[in-house]
């Protein structure tokens, strides 16, 4: 049966690229964002409109059956100095979404950080249950969020859904919004710049296709179990430095700059995907395999820009 499904912030990244598979599957898909995408897909409905804005919000979600959030005002590198706002903004006008959709019997499932959330951790991969302890602000509005929707699913028998998603990348990212590490680096290798680490380049992510991400998100429409929270993750650890030399594998040559290391940059963070391996059964892009398919569809699609 096909479902109306709203994509808040289905501008980003992650937003356009979910929209496809929706519309791919037949679903009933309605983007809301402050401005419509640059590369609309057809097929979707698009709405412009300030998620911030009471009407707004009101208006968009009227007839839905389901509600992704996608949206963030503040991204890991700047939520230290514009921290404010994501407290004031993101997370109070989010409380009031998840209070709306309770009311309207729409499920929500809501798209945190797997990447900031944790903070620092001695066992990897990183199950659900472990202790978050995150060391920048945005981890922390998203924990804010989280906590909030876990005493709404206890108070009112709602089954709102976390999916803690860890670093993804691929077509659509733009690593000048202040996330994408992989987006970067393969970028400035094709334009012939200057990449630049932070650190010496051990730093450990969980790097994600994402094609996978989008297809882990799908799954939990339809999931109706008692599992609030999941790793949306490869399980797959890689450090900076391996990101470089894969590029090498690929018969390229980056230029490295190393450059002094960041309070905001956990030294490891590789998340369990064993939970939402469970609902969504499908294969995962190796990351070799998702570095080779980025780098073709952007040398395929002109890059660098002329």
């Amino acid at each position: 049966m096909t479902k109306k499904v709203l994509v808040i912030g289905g501008s980003g990244f992650i937003g356009t690229n979910l929209i496809k598979k929706l519309v791919k599957e037949g679903e009933a898909v309605t983007s809301f964002d402050l401005h419509h995408s640059e590369y609309p897909v057809e097929g979707a409905t698009y709405i412009s409109g300030d998620f911030f804005d009471d009407e707004n919000l009101e208006r968009a979600l009227e007839g839905m059956d389901a509600v992704y959030h996608c949206l963030s005002t503040v991204n890991p590198g700047n939520s230290n100095k514009r921290f404010m706002q994501g407290y004031s903004r993101d997370f109070v006008q989010s409380v009031h979404l998840f209070d709306l959709c309770i009311q309207k019997g729409i499920k929500v499932i809501f798209l945190s950080s797997g990447g900031t959330i944790y903070g620092v951790q001695k066992n990897q991969p990183i199950r659900e249950d472990a202790e978050c302890k995150p060391i920048n602000h945005y981890g922390s509005v998203k924990l804010c969020i989280e906590s909030v929707m876990r005493t709404f699913n206890t108070q009112t028998h709602s089954n709102m859904l976390i999916a803690r998603i860890s670093n993804p990348y691929g077509p659509g990212q733009d690593f000048h919004k202040g996330v994408g590490f992989v987006d970067a680096a393969v970028k400035k290798t094709l334009s012939h710049e200057p990449i630049e680490i932070w650190g010496d380049g051990t730093v450990v992510r969980d790097y994600i296709y994402i094609d996978d991400v989008v297809e882990m998100l799908y799954a939990l429409l339809d999931y109706d179990g008692d599992q609030e929270v999941f790793n949306l993750s490869s399980n797959e650890g890689v450090s900076l430095n391996q990101v470089i030399n894969s590029l090498k594998a690929l018969g390229y040559t980056p230029q490295v700059t190393y450059k002094e290391s960041r309070s905001v940059d956990v030294p490891a963070v590789v998340l369990d995907n064993e939970k939402i391996r469970t609902v969504y059964t499908g294969p995962l892009t190796s990351f070799d395999d998702g570095l080779e398919k980025y780098t073709n569809y952007l040398r395929i699609n002109g890059w660098p820009n002329d």
